[in-house]
């Protein structure tokens, strides 16, 4: 398998040498980047076949993985050994580069941070060809701890290490209910120190109406719901106390409804989700069907035909804990669309900070997802809705993932994103500015 690796490295780091002095962008099959790109020209480098699993070491707790591979491959290969990746993104069309150049998260991240926090080291590919090992403590430890959030602007990476934990056949899971925005927050920074806790995250459906939930491995289920097909998995979260799962369908139950996104696609229709199938009722079937709409504009189309205005609100933002009511609040009165997914996440290691995402490493922070769109008969500006978010997160010293819209001010964001060093990043690794950089790559969408 190495063999093979070093192979495809030789013919990409070629191809990359022959396309010296011209823009470059990745060539490949999946992507979860929500936000279209501009027509700007570039040659692709295509990494579609670094895709494999080279080995799991559960003695050792790590797997060596190629960068282009899904999170649905990479689960399926570490569960033959009844392990997992220490912290597994919510949805199967994901890949572990991805993930680790775009701070991926989930429900056991209150434990084990971000994704890239539970990367041992990286085999990243440069703009001139060159492939440099990152590790936390090598000559190349300013790229480890700098390319987490670059989004592909210092290099791509081709290899990585990471973290991987041995896990049980199943997953209990008990859905406690809240009305009170102060309890609920409360109560889940406490339930983040309970040792015996695996997973936790949660879910607002209304002002009144919260739900969190705490996973636990078991080896016992007395039985296991399935959410692949007609039964709908966030629903169940207000139906019952108490629910079990297998592990692999736990890491995988908002896949299938892409959260609740798959209710713009008339999936939860009970009829039209018979003719999608249990094969295509997932991520990856959901993220075709938005490029495509993307690429023919066929919602804009209507969206003008019935005079209505539309803003696409999809973000992910880390608001610290003790300011996460504050936040839930101006979004009931501001942004208003429901439900918002709720997962909290801490540093793995208080010690260590990530220069171009720059949580505090001893805090725990509150990630709020949220996902729809806004329309109405009023011609708002641009990024109405996404602007007044930035400037909340901001006020609030949280943080804003950028795979998405994103409409701040040069100054704005480079105060959070660390412009000295960045540039100085982008200086030693990519000096002849061979990849976009990341303001012009997540802001100009470029």
């Amino acid at each position: 398998m190495s063999h093979a690796y070093e192979a495809k490295k030789q013919r990409l780091t070629q191809n990359l040498r022959v396309y010296r002095g011209e823009g470059i962008r990745l060539g490949k099959t999946t992507s979860n980047l929500f936000r279209d790109r501009g027509q700007v020209p570039a040659r692709t480098l295509d990494v579609r076949d670094f895709n494999d699993v080279l080995s799991v070491d559960v003695a050792n707790g790590v797997v060596e993985v190629e960068g282009m591979t899904t999170y649905v491959k990479l689960v399926a290969e570490c569960l033959k050994n009844n392990a997992l990746p220490a912290v597994v993104p919510q949805l199967k069309s994901i890949t572990i580069g991805g993930a680790t150049a775009g701070c991926g998260i989930e429900s056991s991240s209150f434990r084990y941070g971000l994704v890239h926090e539970t990367v041992r080291e990286m085999e990243i590919l440069l703009s001139d060809g060159r492939t440099v090992l990152c590790t936390p403590d090598n000559e190349h430890r300013d790229l480890f701890y700098g390319f987490p959030n670059s989004y592909g602007t210092l290099g791509y990476a081709l290899k990585l290490k990471a973290m991987v934990v041995s896990v049980k056949q199943f997953v209990k899971l008990t859905h406690l209910q809240y009305s009170d925005p102060q309890v609920y927050f409360a109560d889940l920074s406490r339930y983040c120190d309970d040792k015996e806790i695996d997973f936790i995250d949660g879910v607002v459906f209304d002002r009144n109406r919260m739900v969190l939930t705490i996973g636990q491995f078991t080896d016992d289920a007395p039985y296991t719901s399935d959410y692949t097909y007609k039964k709908i998995y966030y629903k169940s979260l207000l139906e019952r106390s108490e629910d079990f799962l297998t592990t692999e369908d736990y890491i995988w139950r908002w896949d299938t409804d892409w959260f609740w996104c798959s209710k713009n696609l008339y999936a939860q229709n009970p009829i039209i989700r018979r003719v999608y199938g249990r094969s295509r009722l997932n991520s990856i079937t959901y993220t075709k069907i938005m490029r495509w709409n993307s690429r023919w504009k066929l919602s804009q189309v209507l969206d003008k035909l019935l005079g209505m205005h539309a803003e696409s609100v999809i973000q992910d933002v880390e608001i610290p804990v003790d300011h996460a009511h504050e936040f839930l609040s101006f979004y009931h009165d501001k942004i208003k669309f429901m439900p918002i997914w709720i997962c909290p996440t801490r540093a793995y290691n208080p010690n260590v900070a990530y220069d171009l995402y720059r949580m505090d490493p001893k805090k725990l922070y509150i990630n709020f997802g949220f996902w729809d769109v806004i329309r109405g008969r009023q011609n708002l500006a641009p990024g109405f809705y996404n602007r007044m978010i930035e400037e909340k997160v901001i006020s609030l010293g949280g943080m804003k993932s950028l795979y998405s819209d994103a409409y701040f001010s040069p100054d704005q964001f480079w105060k959070i994103y660390n412009k000295p060093v960045y540039d100085r990043l982008k200086k030693k690794y990519d000096p002849d500015g061979m990849f976009k950089d990341i303001y012009r790559k997540c802001v100009f969408k470029e």
